[in-house]
C-alpha cells in the first residue's frame, strides 16, 4: 500500500446545527457522534494508513482548535495551513497539493472534510486501500456512498457499471424526491461524499486545464507563506484573489480522470440536525437525547439538552438548548436553521458567531452575568499559559481566584494569588494573567465600567500573536 498524506479540511462553519455549531466554534470542533470531536474522529480513521503527520487546512480564527484538540489525542505535529478567506475546495485543495509537494515528492492526497460521521473505520481504510492503485496510475478518485433511501439533501454521482473503482458519468446536483427516487431504482447512482484520492500533481495538472485562476492565486499565496511554528499562513492578497468554487464544479465534473470507488461505511455528513438524529443510537420510541433528557409519549425525535429538558407528546421535533438560546423545530424543517443564522448576522447578534464560553488559545471565558454597568466572567487558565499583557480605557477589573494559582502583573508589580484570594485592577492599568502551576486556573472577573465590549482593549505583549 502506498503511504498517503492525509488532508484535512476543517474550513467549515456548521451554520445548519446551530445553535450548537456556531461560526468560532463550528460542528468540525464538536463531539456530536461520540466522545471525540468530528475532527479528531476524522484523525483518528485515518492515522492507521499513514505515518504522516495530517497537513489541516483550516480558517486562521480556528488555528489554536485545530492545534489543542489535535494535541489532545495525540497527534504528530500537523502543519496546520491558514486560510485568511474561506475560498471553498478547489482552491483549499490546490495549497495543500502545492505544500505537500514542496519536500520534494509527489504524494497521494487523502482529502477528507473533518466534520463527517463514517461508523465503520475498517470499511473505509478498506477503501482506501482499494482506490490507491487507481491514484497511483493518475485517477482522480472519489468515494461514493451506497444509497440507502432517496435523499435530497445530497449531490449524485452516476457511474459506469462495474465493481472496483469506475468511471465517473457524470455528477449531479441535489434532485427532488421524484428524481432520487428513480436514482436508487436504476441503480449506479452514488451519494457524493466529498472524499478524494489522487496524486498532487495530477490534481494540480487537471486544476491548471479547466482553472488555471485558481491554480494562479493558490500558487501565489503559497510563494508568500508567512511561517508561525506549526501554522503556515497563506498570503492574504493573494489567496482572497482566488475565485471561490468546488473541486466538483472547477475539476471533478469537467475532467476524464474523474472515477468511483462505491462504498458502504456508515456515513454520514451529518448536516442537519435529522441527520444527528439518524446516526444518533435510539430508543424503542425513536428518540434519541444527549443530556438531561426525560420523554413522555414522544417518538421520532432528537433533544439536545445542558439543563433538564423535558418531551410530553410530541412527535418528529428538535430540540437543542444551549447556555444561550434554544432551538425547538419541526424535524423535516430543519434545513431552514440556516435561516436564523441568516437573522442573527442581519441584526448583528453574538449568538450567530459566539457561545456564551468563548474558547480563546489560553483557556476560556463564560459570560456568566451581566448588567448596566457590570459584568462577570468566570475565567479558565491553561496549566503554563498566559494572557496579553493588556490594558483597557473604560472598564476595570475585579479577579477572585477560586482554583489554581494565579500570577499576577500589575504595571510594575508581579505576585502570585491562590484560591480565595483577590486583586484589584484599576482602568488603565498594565495587567496580565498566568498560570505557573500545573492544575488549571479557576477565577471569577468583576468588570464595572461604561463600556464592557471585548474591543476596549490595548495589547501591548502576546505570545500569541494577536494584535
Amino acid at each position: 500500500m502506498i503511504e498517503v498524506q492525509p488532508v484535512l479540511l476543517s474550513g467549515g462553519s456548521g451554520t445548519r446545527l446551530w445553535p450548537l455549531s456556531r461560526e468560532a466554534y463550528p460542528k468540525q470542533f464538536l463531539p456530536l457522534a461520540g466522545a471525540d470531536t468530528m475532527l479528531q474522529a476524522t484523525w483518528r480513521r485515518v492515522e492507521p494508513l499513514t505515518p504522516r503527520a495530517p497537513l489541516v487546512v483550516a480558517n486562521e480564527e480556528h488555528r489554536f482548535l485545530v492545534a489543542e484538540q489535535l494535541r489532545l489525542i495525540g497527534a504528530p505535529p500537523a502543519r496546520i495551513v491558514l486560510e485568511p478567506a474561506g475560498r471553498n475546495t478547489a482552491p483549499a485543495i490546490a495549497v495543500a497539493a502545492l505544500i505537500a509537494q514542496s519536500a520534494g515528492d509527489d504524494p497521494v492526497l487523502l482529502v477528507l472534510p473533518s466534520d463527517h460521521v463514517v461508523r465503520d473505520a475498517g470499511a473505509f481504510r478498506a477503501a482506501v486501500h482499494a482506490a490507491a492503485p487507481a491514484a497511483v496510475a493518475g485517477a482522480l478518485v472519489t468515494f461514493g456512498i451506497r444509497p440507502s433511501t432517496p435523499e435530497t439533501g445530497f449531490g449524485y454521482i452516476q457511474a459506469t457499471p462495474g465493481e472496483g473503482v469506475h468511471k465517473v458519468l457524470r455528477f449531479v446536483e441535489k434532485p427532488d424526491a421524484a428524481t432520487a427516487q428513480r436514482y436508487l431504482d436504476e441503480g449506479g447512482y452514488y451519494w457524493n461524499s466529498g472524499m478524494f484520492l489522487f496524486r498532487a500533481s495530477r490534481y494540480l495538472e487537471e486544476l491548471g486545464r479547466f482553472r488555471p485562476d485558481i491554480l494562479a492565486a493558490a500558487r501565489a499565496a503559497c510563494a508568500h507563506t508567512d511561517p508561525d511554528g506549526e501554522f503556515l499562513r497563506l498570503d492574504r492578497t493573494a489567496f482572497a484573489a482566488s475565485p471561490s468554487e468546488s473541486i466538483d464544479y472547477a475539476v471533478m465534473e469537467k475532467t476524464e480522470a474523474a472515477m468511483v470507488l462505491p462504498v458502504d461505511i456508515g456515513w454520514n455528513d451529518v448536516g442537519s440536525w435529522s441527520a444527528l438524529w439518524e446516526v444518533s443510537e435510539q430508543d424503542g420510541d425513536g428518540n434519541a437525547h444527549h443530556g438531561d433528557v426525560i420523554a413522555v409519549d414522544t417518538r421520532n425525535s432528537y433533544a439536545y439538552a445542558r439543563r433538564l429538558v423535558a418531551l410530553v407528546g410530541v412527535d418528529d421535533l428538535i430540540v437543542v438548548e444551549t447556555d444561550d438560546a434554544v432551538l425547538v423545530a419541526a424535524k423535516d424543517k430543519v434545513q431552514e436553521v440556516k435561516q436564523v443564522v441568516a437573522r442573527l448576522k442581519a441584526e448583528q447578534r453574538s449568538q450567530a458567531v459566539l457561545h456564551r464560553e468563548v474558547h480563546r488559545p489560553w483557556g476560556s471565558y463564560d459570560s456568566v452575568d451581566v448588567g448596566d454597568g457590570f459584568q462577570v466572567k468566570r475565567i479558565k487558565v491553561k496549566p503554563g499559559a498566559s494572557l496579553s499583557l493588556q490594558s483597557h480605557h473604560r472598564r476595570a477589573e475585579h479577579w477572585i481566584v477560586v482554583r489554581g494559582t494565579a500570577r499576577v502583573t500589575r504595571n510594575h508589580d508581579v505576585f502570585e494569588l491562590f484560591a480565595n484570594q483577590s486583586t484589584y485592577i484599576p482602568i488603565g492599568a498594565k495587567h496580565r494573567l498566568e498560570n505557573p502551576g500545573n492544575d488549571m486556573l479557576e477565577l471569577i472577573e468583576v468588570q464595572s465600567g461604561d463600556y464592557l465590549g471585548e474591543d476596549d482593549i490595548v495589547r501591548y505583549e502576546d505570545v500569541y500573536g494577536r494584535g
